[in-house]
């Protein structure tokens, strides 16, 4: 398969919503607890980029596999199976493939670290799937944005920061037949916290793609969120959620949880609002989608610039 369909087949442009989570919450365990474990990192790497390949792969081939109509609305140019008339047996093949790489990794990630990062990565490997597998995919119901933010824009940042923070953050032990569960009450709440903007984010990813394939949702009976809340709600929707996100910055200001060097990030909110208003006017898979995840970038390596600053200028 020609690495161009391949980028095509895994929406490359789209491994942000996950790289830059793994970025941030590296960033932060060396800004909060000054430690960084570079083979946990790379192990993490391998398997997160792998995973989220393989699930875009397993979406579009099921995409391609459920579709009432394989023509119309830009389907021919989107769906890389169509446009690339790639043999989906090989498709299948490449994906069984991506998943036995992103599992070995993780397995290897846990015999470094515990049993708590076998069941989040065991949790949302099993989100991943049913997100495109399954009689009813995470992806044809109005919870989408909710999934995707959440595991994306939080578990991530967590795990990210757990496999070089440990037992600073969290651990699960089983001794005797009992399974129990240490949290840093304290830590995993800022954790979450600084998150939101990443959560609201990739959700506006997601609502974004949901926008631009209405119509082509309700003629393949997907009922995503804006099927059913229509779109003028769901283009409000994703204006407030990134004005939310700038908002929580501010809070987490006030309470001094973030350095105010985060508040340089509040300079972004220019060029989101620009992004914002062309989207909002022209929403299209083809012209106007890549803004959504042109906003999650500047927000967010905007703050990944920030904390590591400020953890550079705490050493």
């Amino acid at each position: 398969m020609a690495i161009t369909k391949f980028l095509k087949l895994v929406e490359i442009q789209t491994k942000a919503a996950s790289m830059i989570p793994l970025l941030f919450g590296t960033i932060y365990a060396v800004y909060r607890f000054h430690t960084f474990q570079a083979w946990h990192f790379a192990l993490m790497l391998i398997s997160l980029l792998s995973f989220d390949m393989a699930t875009t792969a397993i979406n579009n081939y099921f995409d391609y596999k459920k579709a009432a109509r394989k023509h119309g609305y830009g389907y021919e140019t989107h769906n890389a199976i169509v446009k690339y008339n790639m043999n989906p047996a090989a498709v299948l093949v490449l994906i069984i493939l991506l998943l036995l790489i992103a599992v070995s990794a993780g397995v290897l990630l846990f015999l470094q670290t515990g049993w708590l990062l076998l069941v989040l990565g065991g949790l949302s490997f099993a989100v991943g799937i049913l997100y495109s597998f399954g009689p009813i995919p995470i992806s044809r119901m109005p919870l989408g944005e909710i999934f995707s933010g959440l595991f994306m824009g939080f578990v991530i940042i967590f795990v990210s920061a757990y496999v070089h923070a440990g037992d600073k953050l969290a651990a699960l032990t089983a001794q005797g037949g009992t399974v129990m569960l240490q949290l840093q009450l304290t830590e995993v709440l800022l954790i979450f916290l600084i998150s939101v903007p990443a959560i609201l984010g990739i959700a506006n990813i997601m609502l974004a793609n949901n926008i631009c394939d209405m119509e082509e949702d309700i003629e393949n009976k997907r009922y995503t969120l804006p099927v059913y809340i229509g779109k003028g709600p769901a283009l409000v929707l994703f204006k407030w959620m990134y004005y939310a996100a700038y908002a929580d910055l501010i809070v987490l200001a006030i309470l001094k949880v973030n350095p105010l060097i985060l508040l340089l990030v509040l300079g972004t909110v220019i060029p989101v609002g620009k992004n914002i208003k062309r989207f909002t006017a022209q929403p299209t898979k083809q012209f106007t989608f890549g803004l959504a995840v042109q906003n999650f970038m500047l927000t967010n390596v905007a703050r990944i610039a920030a904390l590591g600053i400020a953890a550079i200028l705490t050493v």
